[in-house]
């Protein structure tokens, strides 16, 4: 299924107090799946933070991501969550979010709050539509340990019961339809955590982390799988500290080749340098002895000039003396 275009929906929350419970949106629809949003305003398990929620209404389930954004009264963004992503199905009760979304500090702070009212957006984007559970009430259905499921999907399941029978021992729910659409949601985490470390996000981590523990509330037993994450999460973490290590010396062995680019240019301009300077002091010098030479004939002259001056001067002295 193609990624679907996002949808936002704001909710205002008038004469906002930290003491009263919590609020719930009116419903909306964003990739054909009907939401809603709730908020905490006081915490729902952080007592000093603002909570808040996404939660579907519908019981197909659901891959979608979303962020919660907090705006002024002029619609400007003050405040603004990181974008999650997470599998949603109303028979789960499943709603993801933020507990400690934001210091309750922080909400006094101007531009938060005006006139005690608190505006929050949340942008939703519907990624994948799993709607398995509908297609086992639709066909014909294989019944593996009590789960009902699609052919395709009997192998699976029963693979997965041999590999641990106690796995749904002390499972909860008993309608159907729940029953399912658990044993999807299921398959769906196990799949999560089969493919390469590096290819899993950090949020796709976090994100199974909390399925894990709402599948482990409802009554399965996955301590197996809880050893899976975590290996998971150490290879991930691994592979990316190598990773860092390799893109640290490429960029090292890059940054030295640039170096030596760089000293190669210069000593080559240097040479240069010299070289032009050499060639001028040539040129210099001998312009120089030149100079000296044609210095040389005009002293020469000079010299000649004052003695034939000095000549006539001694024979004009002799002369005159005679003629006395």
């Amino acid at each position: 299924m193609e990624d679907k275009k996002q949808t936002s929906f704001t909710f205002e929350i008038d004469n906002f107090s930290e003491k009263e419970a919590g609020r719930r949106s009116p419903q909306f629809l964003a990739g054909g799946c009907e939401w809603y949003i709730q908020v905490y305003s006081n915490g729902e398990l952080v007592y000093d933070h603002l909570s808040m929620y996404l939660a579907a209404s519908t019981g197909t389930l659901k891959r979608a991501s979303f962020s919660f954004v907090l705006l002024n009264q002029s619609g400007k963004e003050v405040y603004r969550t990181k974008e999650l992503c997470a599998l949603f199905c109303n028979q789960l009760t499943t709603a993801w979010g933020r507990s400690k979304a934001l210091p309750l500090k922080k909400l006094q702070e101007k531009g938060f709050l005006e006139n005690k009212k608190l505006i929050i957006k949340v942008e939703v984007k519907v990624i994948e539509v799993i709607d398995e559970a509908e297609e086992v009430t639709r066909k014909e259905k294989v019944d593996v340990q009590g789960f009902k499921v699609l052919h395709s999907q009997a192998v699976l399941v029963s693979r997965l019961f041999e590999k641990h029978p106690d796995i749904a021992v002390n499972f909860k729910p008993k309608n159907q339809q729940v029953k399912t659409t658990y044993m999807i949601f299921l398959l769906h985490l196990i799949e999560t955590l089969r493919k390469p470390p590096h290819s899993i996000s950090e949020t796709e981590l976090w994100i199974a982390g909390n399925e894990l523990m709402e599948l482990t509330e409802a009554g399965f037993k996955l301590d197996w799988l809880k050893t899976k994450l975590r290996k998971v999460s150490f290879k991930r973490m691994t592979s990316y500290d190598n990773v860092s290590r390799v893109q640290e010396f490429e960029n090292q062995v890059e940054n030295l080749k640039a170096e030596v680019s760089l000293e190669r240019k210069t000593t080559y301009d240097h040479c240069s340098r010299v070289r032009k300077l050499e060639k001028q002091v040539k040129n210099l010098t001998a312009e120089l002895n030149i100079e000296k030479e044609k210095s040389a004939t005009y002293a020469t002259k000079v010299y000649a000039l004052e003695k034939t001056m000095s000549d006539i001067i001694e024979f004009n002295k002799k002369w005159n003396s005679e003629q006395v």
